[in-house]
């Protein structure tokens, strides 16, 4: 695995690098195996998690949020370890391929929790195996996310530098193809054949995701670590300034991925209390996640081909404004999911005022989340996309994975917001004071200041743009 075999910089061509076929099939068999595991988890947790005597030993609502805003904050934490690894000691694939071997072993604990009692007993509860598993599921999946956006940026160079835009769409398209499959396929693994195939098989496309990279491996540009000097270069004077200059932008973004993440804990325990009948047939609560990446699919094609060549023509539609927009779209988003929650608890105080049955119940329709999610998923088209690719050309040639992870720290702060919040308002039986249309209502208004707060950092940021120097280029020192 030595890095003297392998090219160490961008080819000058104006045509597309040969390893991101690699890259972008390594994305989508990954992003298969995060998202089916994480769209039931909190299903699994509330419903299906048992002791080792078989006994049921479920979580509360709030708790399983807890955990699951807890596990996601974690995952995106570790980004800052695996950006710090590759750039000074291993280097991206190194790293990448490492952290994804620790990944696998953590699919592995969550689909031990099915195995016999008898078996579990002399190991550990099944909640052991689920916090074994989703801490090493943090620590390589964290781990590799910088690594895996930074190296894609990593193949190009000035000569098709007009390309990188495109890639890092289909970098997301192929996230959310995954994603959009996993959506559907785990949930109904979960009802119909337990805890076991429904975690495995997430892994199994995990080790899949590790073959399809390493096949990749000599068609990559494989940028060197620096060694000692990356630490006196990242925080140095340029190091410390393009750090700087985007934390301001990363504390805000982390608001928007407070809200974003709730698609996978509040929106799926508020579809269990909505009428879910839908182009014929009846959805279960964890599965109407899947339109998401499903309009993703859609709408990253039409953003590039039609709505930014458009707006472009009459207002010119920089990285910034494009974040800004997105945010005000995800304040939309969150005020119409609240307006659904006020529709349920209407309709359940309904019921319980006349004492009536759950048979009874006119829920409302799941046909108010679906809008929901329109709006939600055009806010991430704008401010997702956007960020992975300015983050990448803001940041340093030397420093790349670090500002990535940097970034995705912005992730595992808005979860950790929401886990905080969710802990901060738990009774003593570990239900939530802050309920119903309430907790929408206070998760708007945080979506609403950081969209105010954004416009004065969209005047005062100056962009820079920093990319790897090509194989013809003379060295950097």
């Amino acid at each position: 695995m030595g890095q003297a075999s392998y090219r160490t910089r961008p080819a000058a061509t104006a045509s597309m690098p040969p390893g991101i076929p690699f890259i972008v099939g390594n994305e989508a068999a990954e992003r298969f195996s995060f998202y089916g595991m994480k769209t039931i988890l909190v299903v699994f947790m509330t419903q299906h998690l048992l002791s080792s005597a078989g006994r049921p030993d479920f979580m509360t609502e709030t708790q399983a949020r807890e955990w699951l805003h807890l596990f996601v904050a974690s995952a995106y934490f570790f980004p800052i370890i695996g950006g710090i690894v590759a750039d000074a000691f291993l280097g991206k694939y190194l790293t990448i391929l490492l952290l994804s071997l620790v990944y696998c072993v953590g699919h592995l604990c969550l689909a031990l929790m099915d195995i016999p009692a008898p078996f579990l007993a002399a190991t550990m509860e099944p909640r052991g195996w689920l916090l074994a598993g989703l801490a090493l599921i943090a620590v390589g999946s964290g781990g590799i996310k910088p690594c895996v956006s930074a190296h894609v940026g990593d193949q190009f160079g000035q000569s098709n530098r007009h390309l990188l835009e495109q890639v890092f769409g289909w970098f997301y398209f192929a996230i959310n193809f995954g994603s959009f499959f996993s959506t559907l396929l785990t949930p109904w693994l979960l009802e119909r054949y337990g805890s076991g195939w429904a975690f495995g098989v997430p892994g199994i496309l995990m080790a899949l995701a590790t073959l399809v990279f390493w096949l990749g491996r000599h068609r990559f540009v494989h940028v060197p670590p620096r060694g000692r000097r990356y630490f006196a270069e990242t925080f140095g004077t340029e190091g410390l300034a393009a750090i700087g200059k985007l934390l301001p932008l990363y504390l805000l973004v982390a608001v928007f991925w407070s809200l974003y993440d709730q698609t996978g804990g509040a929106w799926v325990q508020q579809a269990e209390r909505m009428d879910r009948h839908f182009l014929g047939q009846e959805w279960l609560a964890s599965q109407i996640q899947a339109i998401n990446p499903l309009l993703v699919l859609a709408f990253i094609p039409l953003f590039g081909t039609v709505i930014y060549p458009a707006v472009d023509r009459v207002v010119r539609l920089t990285p910034l404004r494009k974040i800004l927009v997105g945010f005000a779209l995800a304040t939309v988003a969150f005020a119409i999911s609240g307006h659904a929650q006020a529709l349920v608890d209407a309709e359940s105080a309904r019921l319980a005022a006349g004492g009536l049955g759950p048979e009874a119940a006119r829920w409302p329709s799941v046909g108010w989340q679906l809008l929901a999610y329109v709006v939600l998923t055009a806010a991430e088209i704008l401010v997702s996309i956007t960020c992975l690719e300015f983050s990448y050309t803001q940041a340093p040639p030397h420093m790349k994975s670090l500002i990535m992870s940097l970034y995705l720290l912005s992730v595992s702060l808005g979860n950790l917001f929401t886990a905080l919040v969710n802990t901060l308002t738990q009774d003593a039986a570990g239900n939530s004071t802050l309920q119903g249309a309430a907790y929408y209502r206070f998760f708007t208004a945080c979506m609403a200041v950081a969209t105010a707060l954004l416009v004065p950092v969209l005047w005062w940021y100056k962009p820079r743009e920093y990319l790897q120097q090509e194989a013809d280029a003379p060295p950097a020192g």
